[in-house]
């Protein structure tokens, strides 16, 4: 196994570690996410980036720098997960239109059995009223299905989007800047070539 692992099965964290310069392997980590508790959505994605990252170090060993991440969006004290079906990711997309949210990302890097760092980045995401013709055809494309909050920024849901307030790639799931102020700390430099 590479000395970097991604503790994550979301592509779009691979992408952008990928993006970043760095080798390195995934693993599923398989928490159940639903044991982890705190008292704010920002404290729970810290937390739960913290669990997935350790339960990574139990299948990898400690010779690693293992990075593990989660994201909610939070709509008026209301965390919006990954959809459980189309009625579900309407009912969050309609809570959306119009409206300003946070998304929470958690981060966590573990250097061996150390944790290098833990934290939160939060961004403030503008989304104009979607009509419901849009919105059908959204819920139809099978994007939503798999994202917090049921709508991928970087994809499709982007026309969605009037603003962003902070860190662009904390609301995509992996905050780079902070990551890679992490890796280079810890020697491990990406390659750009």
């Amino acid at each position: 196994m590479k000395e970097i692992v991604l503790a994550s099965k979301s592509p779009r964290r691979a992408e952008l570690l990928a993006q970043m310069g760095y080798d390195f392997d995934t693993v599923d980590s398989h928490i159940d996410e639903s044991t982890i508790t705190a008292p704010t959505p920002a404290e729970l994605v810290k937390k739960l980036a913290e669990a997935k990252a350790f339960a990574a170090l139990g299948i990898c060993g400690d010779g690693h720098i293992i990075i593990a991440a989660d994201t909610v969006v939070e709509v008026c004290g209301n965390i919006l997960g990954k959809p459980r079906d189309e009625a579900d990711a309407r009912r969050m997309l309609s809570e959306l239109s119009g409206s300003r949210h946070a998304v929470h990302t958690g981060l966590c890097v573990l250097n061996g059995k150390n944790i290098a760092y833990s934290g939160t980045s939060t961004a403030h995401v503008t989304f104009r009223k979607i009509g419901e013709k849009e919105l059908d055809l959204y819920i139809a494309s099978g994007e939503p299905l798999d994202k917090a909050g049921a709508v991928g920024v970087q994809e499709r849901g982007a026309v969605f989007v009037e603003r962003v307030d902070g860190d662009f790639y904390a609301v995509v799931g992996l905050p780079v800047c902070t990551l890679s102020v992490v890796l280079v700390g810890l020697g491990k430099y990406p390659n750009y070539g």
